[in-house]
Order: C-alpha cells, then structure tokens, then sequence
C-alpha cells in the first residue's frame, strides 16, 4: 500500500513565517511592505501576508549570476 502525504500551502503567513519559508530577515520583510513590494492584510494584531504575493515578490528578485 502506497502512503500518500500531502503538502498544504498556505493563503497567507505571518511575518515570521514569511521569515522562515523566504530566507530573507525580519527588517528585509518590513522593508518590502513598506515599498508596497508586498502587501500584508491586518487579522486583529496578526499582519498577514499573502503567501502568492510573497511568491511573485521573490520570483521579481533579480537573478544570482556568478562573478559580477
């Protein structure tokens, strides 16, 4: 019998959360929302950030190219 896992993506993730799955800093994160690089929604205290958004946001990153 094969086992199946699955892996659920989030809609949207907190600051630190973002932190975690981008690799990018706290102050980076914060930085970007305030350039409307990112949009965040506000959950009561929680700031949410669109896990899509936070995708295309890393996607538009220039490319790493070696020696320049």
């Amino acid at each position: 019998m094969q086992s199946h896992s699955t892996v659920t993506i989030p809609i949207a993730v907190t600051v630190p959360e973002a932190v975690k799955v981008s690799g990018m800093s706290r102050t980076s994160i914060y930085e970007a929302l305030k350039r409307g690089d990112i949009t965040a929604r506000k959950a009561g205290r929680r700031t949410l950030i669109s896990f899509a958004d936070l995708q295309a946001y890393l996607a538009g990153l220039p490319a790493y190219r070696a020696g320049v």
